[in-house]
């Protein structure tokens, strides 16, 4: 249970100030909180995915598919400006 003491140490850390009323206001509030997180932990298993079926990445081996280069000519034909081999863009700065 979280007292106004407690309540009143944490202002201190965050160098807040609280009068006495909200202390215990705060105290209500925070218990709520951590009520709710309890429950969050307690329905939450840690290895879900082992239970719905081992899930994981499938990744492709990290090799150059092709040449660097031949596809630019094509990415470049949508492009509205350019200029050499890049596309053009206004400056943002």
């Amino acid at each position: 249970m979280i007292s106004g003491k407690d309540i009143a140490h944490l202002a201190a850390l965050a160098r807040i100030e609280v009068g006495e009323g909200e202390a215990a206001a705060l105290a209500k509030d925070v218990e709520g909180i951590i009520a709710y997180v309890q429950q969050v932990q307690d329905i939450s298993p840690v290895n879900r995915a082992v239970e719905e079926g081992a899930l994981e990445n499938v990744l492709r081996d990290d090799t150059a598919p092709h040449q660097s280069g031949v596809f630019t000519e094509a990415l470049l034909a949508g492009a509205h400006a350019r200029e050499g081999g890049y596309i053009k863009v206004k400056k943002i700065l």
